[in-house]
């Protein structure tokens, strides 16, 4: 059992950056896919930013050019780096890692086997 846990979220104006990282109890690199997911409210939860076991990334159309989702194998750290944020990235923002090997960075959730708490990200305008 992966346990994950996320910090870095908060309140910022609409231009902003945060990082929000992701520490993992067990060492995930090498075998998982480890992504972002969000959810803002009265919306369904969408991928973010996915890395795979071999280091390919993906993100969605939304975020593209704006956040930078990276890992650190020696600290079992998942990053996401967002800059230009904009009011619509407004959401909780997940965690969450395959417990199979994942050599695709894939977006479906169902796939992701362990997920952290959350983190709240609010920007505003």
């Amino acid at each position: 059992q992966v346990q994950l846990v996320e910090s870095g979220g908060g309140s910022v104006q609409a231009g902003g950056s945060l990082r929000l990282s992701c520490t993992a109890s067990d060492n995930t690199a090498g075998t998982s896919c480890m992504a972002w997911f969000r959810q803002a409210p009265g919306k369904e939860r969408e991928g973010v930013a996915v890395i795979s076991a071999d280091r390919r990334t993906r993100y969605a159309d939304s975020v593209k050019g704006r956040f930078t989702i990276s890992q650190d194998n020696a600290e079992n750290t998942l990053y996401l780096q967002m800059n230009s944020l904009k009011p619509e990235d407004t959401a909780m923002y997940y965690c969450a890692a395959t417990a199979a090997r994942c050599y695709t960075p894939i977006w479906t959730s169902a796939l992701y086997t362990f997920w952290g708490l959350g983190t709240q990200v609010t920007v505003s305008s």
